[in-house]
């Protein structure tokens, strides 16, 4: 029986786009997303370095662009967050123990705050037991750390909890763990389709 759900942020809840994403990147001169720049990213998601260092790790890749540029192409990929699924989480909060477990970074949250408004970021943190950002808890998915930063926090069972991520390589790991996994298709499905998808069922609400 489900009683708990750890949900991803990006393409579960927020929308992202990656071809926008891609063509401001490519605006500023960078067409590949290379193995250094993949480093500095990880750096960047578990806490590591600030935005500022991050920024500045990103600038010799580029031809020549700002720091302000480079930050409004890394925050290109942001898009928008629909109100009904806010609303459809705020009605299966009362049901479920809820948590938030998203590879992030304090660039994207704020270009996600600003985007919402307090309002409703507000609101939508509130439908969580917790929030976890990578950025902040120092580990990211896939690996079985961020995972078990959440139980080892929190009085649930990996049996009892449904993982809901658009990455396959995510809900992969989670499985291995013993969660029971969602890796939702952001192109056919919506986390809105929770109950139709058959994921969870009335036999497995608490």
């Amino acid at each position: 029986m489900i009683n708990a759900i750890i949900f991803d942020l990006g393409d579960v809840f927020l929308n992202k786009d990656k071809k926008g994403k891609d063509a401001a990147l490519a605006a500023i001169g960078i067409t590949n997303w290379n193995a250094d720049l993949e480093k500095l990213e990880k750096k960047f998601e578990t806490g590591k370095i600030s935005s500022d260092d991050y920024l500045k790790g990103i600038q010799p890749f580029t031809n020549d662009a700002t720091l302000d540029q480079i930050k409004n192409a890394w925050n290109a990929g942001i898009a928008d967050f629909p109100l009904y699924r806010l609303e459809f989480l705020q009605k299966l909060a009362p049901n479920y123990r809820l948590f938030l477990l998203s590879n992030t970074d304090p660039i994207h949250i704020e270009k996600f705050e600003n985007e919402v408004g307090e309002s409703f970021y507000s609101d939508f943190y509130q439908c969580f037991e917790k929030v976890y950002f990578s950025h902040e808890i120092g580990v990211r998915k896939p690996d079985a750390e961020a995972f078990s930063y959440v139980v080892g926090n929190h009085d649930i069972q990996p049996k009892r909890t449904l993982v809901v991520d658009d990455k396959k390589f995510n809900t992969d790991a989670a499985q291995e763990l013993g969660f029971k996994v969602w890796n939702l298709q952001k192109d056919t499905e919506d986390v809105t389709d929770l109950f139709d998808k058959k994921v969870l069922t009335l036999d497995t609400a608490p």
